[in-house]
This record gives C-alpha cells, structure tokens and sequence, in this order.
C-alpha cells in the first residue's frame, strides 16, 4: 500500500474502531481535538445521542485529530469538530452542521430508515426496507454539495453507497462518473459508464450529460510538460486561436480551470464566431460538467453574460 509503520498502524486502529462496528452498524464518526473548545460543546451531545440511539444500532467513535493525523488526512479534516456517519466502512452523510440533540436525532432517524442497521428501521427482521425516492433525491443533494464543496472524494463514497441501494439511480451513477474524474480516476470513470451504457434506461437518462461531458474534457488531459508548452505557445500570440483553445482545454483537463475560463471568456470577447462559436460552446460544456449550481460556474456564467451581453 506505500504506507509508512506508523500510517498502517492508524489504519489498523481505525479499521478496528470505525470500520469493522461500520458493518452492522451506524457509526457517528467524530474529529475533534482537547484544545477544540466547539468539540468540547459537542462532545455531550454526540454521547447522549448515541446512548439513546444504542439499541438501534448507532455507536459513537472519536478520533482525535492530534493523535491520527493520517487517518484526519484521508478525510480531508478542515476543521473541527467534523462529524460523518459512517456505515460499511463509508461516509454515507456528514452530520457536522448537526450540532443540536433535535437536529442530530432528526439526521440519525433519516439514515435509519433507509440503512440495513442491525436494529435499526432499514435492519429490522425481514427484508431491509430500502431508501425511498425521496430519500434517494436527499442522498444524491448531499454528493452534489460535497462535489460542489471540493470533496470529490465525499461525493464518490455518496454516490457509490446510493448505486448499491438502488442500481437504477441515474443521477447517483452520473454523479458517481463526474466525482471520479474531479478525482483523476478516469479508468474508474470510463467503467462507470461502461455500466451505465450498457443499460438503456441509464444510458439515455439526461443525467448522464454532463458525466459525459465531464469525461469528454478529462480525455484532453496532458502531462505536465506538454501542457506548459500549450501554455507557453498561448501566451506567445494572443490571436492565435488554436493555440488558446487548445492551452484552455488541457488546462481545465489538468484541473486549471481559472485559466480555462479566462483562456475562453478572451476567446469569446475577441472573436465570439471563431470557428463556430468554439469557445462558447466549450464553456458551456465545462459548466454542464461541473454543474450549473457551483458557485465557480455560477461566476463565470456572469462573466460570460457581460462579455456577450455588457
């Protein structure tokens, strides 16, 4: 695995205090720290929760930030306290902004129900009850927010847990591919699709368009020195058109998308019919890629509108 002794012995105290109780139960995961004073606050809520949750199968298990800093790494930790509910060994929510009793017993009953707990709702005798169509459309916002956060990683165990729930969820597989390819995994991404393709009713959801499109724009990536000879060749004739386009579609590929944007929005402002109106046509691809939500895309629509409009 590449790990240090250190780092494979966190990952065993992890797997033996997350994952392993993650299997049959819900594990509320909490990143905290002594000197964290909100952590402290919290802290006595997570634990009466969890009492009072114990015989529906949620378990709390902390994590001190300090002590595990490798294992607060691969969460990507920001700040703190960070709180996900776990289950099988993934995130399957973040119950960070859950800082009230009411709020965190609300998320819990919520994940209960479409979870196969043992001695919860979704793991009561019988067949486990799966996640209704609602709750599915919860799940999927929840991976959109993390893609649109910057936590790809987030989002892909998201969608992932929701295509094992239900494998007809078009917009949980479309989610699945973009979250891949933010995350530079295209092989992954391209088996995805292979999935998705090979089933019509998935294949020709609408979903599936900005996956595509997302794919398409990673297939233009490059290495790192040929893309700072597209960039070089770019910044030696401004009016070179061809040289523009192609520095902006191995940049954006290359996660550069500032500079794709700006590439592209000049583009447009000195010459908005160029070969058809490329450019423009390549933003608006890049923003059904990313979605039309991000804030990112949301400032450069506006941008685009004043160069086309202002």
């Amino acid at each position: 695995m590449g790990l240090s002794i250190d780092e494979q012995k966190a990952v065993d105290r992890f797997r033996k205090a997350v994952v392993e109780p993650s299997q049959t139960s819900l594990v509320i995961l909490d990143f905290w720290a002594e000197w964290c004073g909100p952590c402290k606050a919290l802290t006595p809520v997570l634990e009466k929760v969890a009492a009072d949750y114990a015989d529906k199968g949620v378990v709390l298990a902390k994590i001190n930030v300090d002590e595990e800093q490798f294992i607060a790494a691969q969460f990507q930790v920001r700040s703190i306290p960070t709180v996900y509910a776990m289950f099988q060994g993934q995130p399957v929510a973040d119950l960070t902004n859950a800082r009230s009793e009411s709020q965190l017993k609300a998320m819990l009953d919520q994940l209960l129900a479409q979870l196969p707990v043992a001695g919860g709702v979704g793991g009561a005798a019988g067949a486990p009850q799966g996640p209704t169509a609602e709750e599915l459309a919860q799940f999927v916002k929840m991976g959109e927010e993390a893609l649109a956060a910057g936590d790809p990683q987030r989002a892909a165990s998201i969608f992932a847990q929701i295509t094992e729930f239900a494998e007809g969820n078009a917009p949980a597989h479309a989610g699945l591919v973009r979250a891949l390819v933010q995350l530079g995994e295209l092989d992954q991404a391209r088996q995805v699709m292979a999935v998705i393709d090979s089933d019509p009713r998935l294949a020709t959801d609408a979903a599936m368009a900005p996956a595509r499109s997302a794919l398409e724009l990673a297939g233009t990536r490059v290495d790192d020195g040929e893309l700072a000879t597209l960039r070089a060749a770019a910044a030696a004739d401004p009016a070179d058109m061809d040289a523009q386009f192609a520095y902006a579609e191995a940049a954006f590929a290359a996660g550069e998308r500032d500079a794709a944007a700006d590439t592209l929005l000049a583009m447009v402002a000195a010459d908005r019919e160029w070969n058809e109106g490329a450019a423009r046509a390549k933003l608006l691809k890049i923003f059904e890629a990313t979605g039309l939500e991000d804030e990112w895309v949301v400032g450069v629509r506006r941008r685009l509108s004043r160069v086309l409009f202002g």
